[in-house]
């Protein structure tokens, strides 16, 4: 009986001790506390969806600036540091609220701008009390002691590289979304890009825009009269020129990338008196190797008789030649320069 009160006062024991914690976190044990300016930033956050523009404005501005004081005084109280610097992990919390609070906006908080400028934040906050001597009522600017100043500049140097290489992944991010061709090019000689994954063998917009133009060049030269099609294929560069450039406007318009394509053909002759017309999606933007790349459709253009009765009161035909074409159904990829025009 004994031992059960025991273990019942035990079980007490701890709630009293759960509770002694939480009123000493909860409770400010004075009005000058990391409490109070939690409580008000919380208060102010409630106020200012109360609130209309521009009192709500400056309402949820007081509140973060309630937040990050009371954040920074509570992690400075007894500082946690990160393994093998002199950084407090109090500075990497109010650093990455400051940064969330300059360079944040009302529908993304996590902005790239606010994680790139995450870690040298949190640097100069961990120098700021070597600048300060003094107590908090009494306190005064200084220049950091010998030993110290060291210790500042390699910790602010290497957040700075961290920013920045912060900021290449996400111009690299960037570069990719604007220009994905990008991902069918080479990155094995690359000192910094590593490719995860198997690489894109043909650029998707330059097979897109040759897939697209087949059937339109089909739709010029298909069974149309022989001689028609000869003054059109003279006459190629400009007319698939035209067609190529109105593909890459309509499908390619949300692509910085649309600027990079060149369509051309190149048209030569056979033994048996037909064409073949090589259409090229050429890529002009930057490309690991010297030469660039770019992709190709062929097709063969092939004279064919056809039968036209020349009166209805006659029944001798007259044969007349229109054209016939077929494409080939893969697209290749040359990494060279494209062949010059004939």
């Amino acid at each position: 009986m004994n031992s059960l009160l025991k273990d019942i006062f035990g079980i007490f024991g701890i709630f009293d001790d759960v509770y002694k914690q939480l009123k000493k976190i909860l409770i400010p044990p004075k009005a000058y506390s990391w409490q109070t300016l939690i409580y008000l930033s919380a208060f102010s956050g409630l106020m200012s969806s109360f609130a209309v523009s521009p009192i709500r404005d400056i309402i949820a501005l007081c509140g973060w600036l309630f937040l990050i004081a009371g954040t920074a005084w509570y992690t400075t109280d007894d500082p946690l540091k990160v393994p093998g610097t002199n950084m407090p992990v109090g500075a990497l919390i109010t650093g990455f609220l400051v940064a969330v609070f300059a360079f944040g906006n009302q529908k993304d908080l996590l902005t790239p701008r606010t994680i790139v400028i995450w870690p040298t934040i949190a640097a100069l906050i961990t120098a700021i009390p070597d600048f300060i001597e003094g107590t908090d009522t009494d306190s005064k600017a200084r220049i950091p002691k010998p030993e110290a100043r060291q210790k500042i500049i390699i910790l602010v140097a290497s957040c700075m590289v961290i920013s920045c290489w912060l900021n290449f992944y996400f111009v690299m991010d960037k570069w990719l979304q604007e220009y994905p061709s990008l991902l069918a090019d080479e990155f094995q000689n690359s000192t910094f890009v590593i490719r995860r994954g198997e690489r894109e063998r043909v650029p998707e917009n330059g097979v897109l825009i040759l897939n697209q133009l087949q059937p339109l060049v089909e739709s010029r030269i298909s069974e149309k009269p022989w001689s028609e099609v000869e003054r059109w294929l003279l006459e190629a560069k400009v007319n698939i020129g035209q067609l190529g450039k109105g593909i890459v406007d309509k499908n390619l318009s949300q692509f910085d990338e649309k600027e990079l394509w060149r369509i051309e053909p190149r048209v030569t002759n056979t033994k048996a008196g037909g064409y073949v017309l090589d259409l090229l999606a050429i890529w002009t933007g930057p490309s690991a190797g010297v030469k660039g790349y770019f992709l190709k459709k062929s097709c063969r253009i092939e004279p064919l008789a056809a039968s036209r009765n020349r009166s209805s009161s006659s029944s001798s035909e007259d044969k007349i030649a229109v054209a016939e074409i077929s494409c080939d159904r893969t697209i290749s990829i040359k990494r060279e320069t494209p062949p010059p025009q004939q």
